[in-house]
């Protein structure tokens, strides 16, 4: 890599042997250089290729200009001030020292770019992460509006999902929203799925009918370990939520409100007959929730590469690599980290 001075004498060096007659693709040879390097040099002067040096920027605050933005950002009446109200301050009483971005990149350098207020700094929730290897070992659960006939007015769909089966083991529709009403639910949907002595874990997000007092002593009282999500993240949710998006953009979903509760509960029970027993899910391999609660996914899955196997050896010039991958992963994740990413993965 030749430094920018070289490349500036050699430039000169070249008008000279030009000036005094020589023809420029000579005059590059003999300095050991192609006439499209010259011409690339004149140009760019400046070297843009990774790692040249390169002058210092003309902007570059000084050593006595730096220690003057911490100065000015560590005295007492700014030490709790962030730098986007220290620089209009100064600019009121006269005074510009440097930008907003400035002062915080100088504190950022200096390690000082913390929390400056006495307010409690935003604390940094952790994802709630969980796995399932059979059912009946995490369940979530949440609460969905479904319109009504007047307007303003909602009926309200309480859903219990099992996450490692995707089976819809409870459901309710009511007029109003209650803890006293979800607790009702839970206990209902373990003693059907008989859940007693057994760990169970149930996630919801942070609702209030999810964190009332009446909902907290029912989960105390059945041995159901609760789990929440982050405040205001969805995604946390996602099997709740995907199911409701499911519900609502399905054929079945009526075109109308619903003129009733006692219609809207009638929908509900069509709804999980047909999700529970006749819909196969995508995240499944294609069987029914109720088949992989049942522990009939296996067999079937099985049914299905040996129906393949077969098509396959009746025509093989069709089939260019393997058969369909038809198996199921034995653990389900709620909210993976990273690493559990990279297992899901292996294990697929």
């Amino acid at each position: 890599m030749i430094p920018a001075p070289d490349r500036s004498r050699a430039l000169a060096m070249l008008d000279a042997a030009v000036a005094a007659g020589a023809r420029l693709e000579p005059a590059c040879r003999e300095l050991g250089i192609s006439i499209r390097t010259v011409q690339r040099w004149r140009r760019c002067a400046e070297d843009g290729r990774p790692g040249a040096a390169r002058p210092a920027p003309a902007n570059k605050l000084s050593a006595e200009e730096r220690a003057q933005v911490l100065a000015i950002a560590t005295t007492p009446a700014n030490a709790s001030l962030p730098p986007h109200q220290i620089v209009p301050k100064l600019a009121d009483a006269g005074q510009y020292v440097a930008s907003e971005s400035t002062f915080y990149r100088v504190l950022r350098e200096a390690n000082q770019a913390h929390h400056r207020g006495r307010a409690r700094r935003p604390v940094k929730r952790v994802v709630t992460t969980h796995q399932a290897s059979g059912p009946n070992q995490l369940w979530c659960w949440d609460i969905t509006w479904m319109p009504s006939t007047v307007k303003g007015r909602f009926y309200y769909w309480y859903m219990v999902k099992d996450v490692y089966s995707r089976k819809l083991v409870a459901n309710e529709v009511h007029e109003v929203e209650s803890a006293e009403l979800a607790a009702k639910l839970l206990q209902r949907a373990c003693l059907r799925e008989g859940t007693a002595g057994r760990p169970l874990v149930l996630h919801s997000d942070n609702g209030s009918p999810m964190k009332g007092a009446t909902m907290l002593a029912a989960l105390q009282n059945l041995g159901v370990i609760p789990s929440f999500s982050r405040p205001r993240v969805s995604n946390d949710n996602a099997y709740a939520e995907s199911l409701f998006r499911t519900a609502k953009y399905c054929p079945l979903w009526p075109e109308k409100p619903f003129a009733s509760v006692a219609a809207a509960r009638h929908w509900v029970q069509q709804f999980v007959r047909w999700y529970n027993e006749e819909h196969r899910h995508s995240g499944l391999k294609y069987v029914t929730p109720a088949q992989r609660h049942r522990g009939e996914a296996p067999a079937l899955l099985r049914q299905r590469e040996a129906v393949y196997e077969a098509a396959r050896k009746r025509n093989p010039q069709r089939w260019s690599g393997d058969i369909r991958n038809w198996s199921l992963a034995p653990v389900v994740w709620l909210n993976p980290e990273n690493e559990q990413h990279e297992e899901l993965r292996e294990v697929a």
